[in-house]
């Protein structure tokens, strides 16, 4: 007899359909799997039999086979015990026929036949809403994800004992409350009053979070770049409902979303170790795994320590930051994986971190220097909005300084400007999410925000006399952009386009012109 399950296999942040089939016949009793299963989908067998004893069910003394379908989709993973469980049960007469129709079947399964949570069901769930199915059925630790998509069934169980019990029974399932967190990111307990001094470096990341910006902080050691960035997401707007199934997706998939927890309502922040390889920045492996501009995709990227980035994965950032997704090429296939993070980085002037100070600490040659500045590539900091320096601040200023507005005042004049670009860029399509300045083609903007014919001549100037590339023009006129959208001006004026040259290096290695 045979029997059909369905069930799902993840690609990428997608999920694509699986037909689990499985077929018990008379012949020498075995178990076989196919249809391109990885090691861990084969091995499924093993967890299967001990379940379904411990469940008080014995495999029969006879040929199984099960047959994952599509033949070419790759399969990989423990989401398959479940299905398979269940499509062995229904061949061999122990459960109806048709039992799950309409619905996709993913879980793992324990020895003791306990259900265990798995990645991805929330892009399952999206699949079974795409197909017009009516629902899912999953481990109770997976519920709370699989109901923030809405418009489902959603069935959960806590054993494989239960679920047959119900299968046999149909009844009506039980829709227990689940524990769904509505914010299962860390708590802020940063506010952007905490740093003293360092206006202009204040407003520059104030413009880069009101545009999606990306930002490089240069200074010396303990001058508070990290410090301000590690506070740049307080600052940001909360996540629209698109953009947090989009994160929680991502996160799901990467195996880091928590246990009975909703649609994750915090931005990411992201700020992995200078020692990362290429794959872990922007992802890769065998099996492609979304990485760490990916994870922080819809928050901000932190890299601290810039310089200290092998130069060939920093590289491997300028695909991310020109178009907001990673393509992960492989023998078996080609993964999309979205990043458009907001990117923040912070470097010294050198290796001992004191040149251009003037106050003669640094100890570095000239070699040094060039060998330590050769790392940052100039294509890569072209694709970097906005450029500053930090200076470091006195000590009466650290005593007494006015601490400024806090985490919520900078906060409220964000969303407003964003609200402005939303409403300029309402008939563009980016995927639900609310469209930035950084992220709208620059067609769009010039026919949006065009440029005064004097306005446009001082940009020409400044790009003639500063040797701006073509892609350097048009980031400053973003940046303009947004400033004009935080001051609540209709046009660009010449006030806002001098303050969006100001955060723009003109030199690839800045620390040697600031100190000429």
């Amino acid at each position: 007899m045979q029997s059909k399950i369905w069930s799902a296999a993840l690609v990428g942040v997608d999920a694509r359909l699986v037909e689990v089939e499985c077929d018990v016949a008379f012949g020498v009793p075995a178990f076989d799997t196919v249809g391109l299963a990885e090691l861990a989908v084969r091995e499924a067998r093993v967890r299967v039999r001990s379940a379904l004893k411990q469940s008080g069910i014995m495999l029969p003394n006879k040929r199984v086979t099960v047959n994952l379908a599509p033949a070419d989709l790759r399969k990989d993973g423990t989401s398959f015990d479940l299905p398979v469980a269940l499509a062995l049960l229904e061949a061999d007469g122990k459960l109806p026929v048709g039992c799950l129709q309409g619905f996709l079947v993913v879980g793992e399964l324990s020895l003791s036949g306990a259900l265990r949570p798995v990645c991805g069901v929330l892009a399952v769930a999206e699949l079974a809403r795409q197909l017009g199915l009516r629902g899912v059925l999953c481990p109770t630790d997976n519920m709370a994800e699989a109901r923030a998509v809405g418009e489902l069934q959603v069935l959960g169980a806590d054993t494989l004992g239960e679920v047959i019990a119900r299968l046999k029974a149909q009844d009506s399932w039980p829709n227990p409350p689940t524990e769904a967190l509505g914010d299962t990111g860390p708590r802020q307990f940063l506010c952007w009053s905490d740093v003293r001094g360092h206006d202009q470096a204040k407003r520059a990341l104030e413009v880069a979070a009101a545009g999606g910006h990306n930002a490089v902080l240069s200074g010396a050691p303990g001058t508070g770049k990290t410090m301000l960035a590690r506070r740049l997401p307080t600052i940001l707007p909360p996540l629209t409902d698109r953009e947090a199934i989009e994160v929680t997706k991502i996160h799901s998939v990467a195996g880091l979303l928590p246990s009975r927890s909703g649609l994750l309502r915090t931005r990411p922040f992201r700020a992995p170790h200078h020692t990362a390889s290429a794959a872990s920045l922007v992802g890769g492996g065998s099996v492609p795994r979304p990485g760490e501009v990916s994870l922080a995709h819809r928050g901000v990227l932190f890299l601290d320590e810039l310089a200290e980035f092998p130069r060939q994965v920093l590289e491997c950032l300028r695909q991310p930051l020109e178009d907001g997704h990673v393509v992960v090429t492989r023998a078996r296939q080609t993964v999309s994986f979205p990043a458009r993070s907001l990117m923040v980085a912070a470097l010294n002037p050198c290796a001992c971190g004191h040149f251009g100070n003037g106050d003669g600490r640094c100890v570095c040659t000239p070699m040094q220097l060039e060998r330590y500045q050769s790392r940052l590539s100039g294509p890569l900091l072209d694709r970097i909005d906005v450029q500053l320096r930090l200076p470091s601040l006195p000590g009466e200023l650290l005593r007494h300084g006015p601490s400024g507005d806090t985490s919520e005042t900078v906060r409220l004049r964000v969303v407003a400007a964003r609200l402005r670009q939303s409403e300029r860029f309402a008939s563009c399509d980016l995927g639900g999410a609310v469209p930035t300045n950084a992220e709208v083609s620059m067609a769009v903007l010039r026919k949006t925000s065009p440029l005064e014919p004097a306005v446009h001549d001082m940009l020409i100037r400044a790009l003639d006399a500063y040797g701006l590339s073509p892609r350097a023009h048009d980031r400053v006129w973003r940046v303009a952009r947004t400033i004009a959208d935080l001051d609540g001006a209709e046009q660009i004026g010449a006030a806002q386009l001098a303050e969006a040259l100001q955060y723009r290096w003109f030199d690839r290695r800045p620390q040697l012109q600031m100190a000429a």
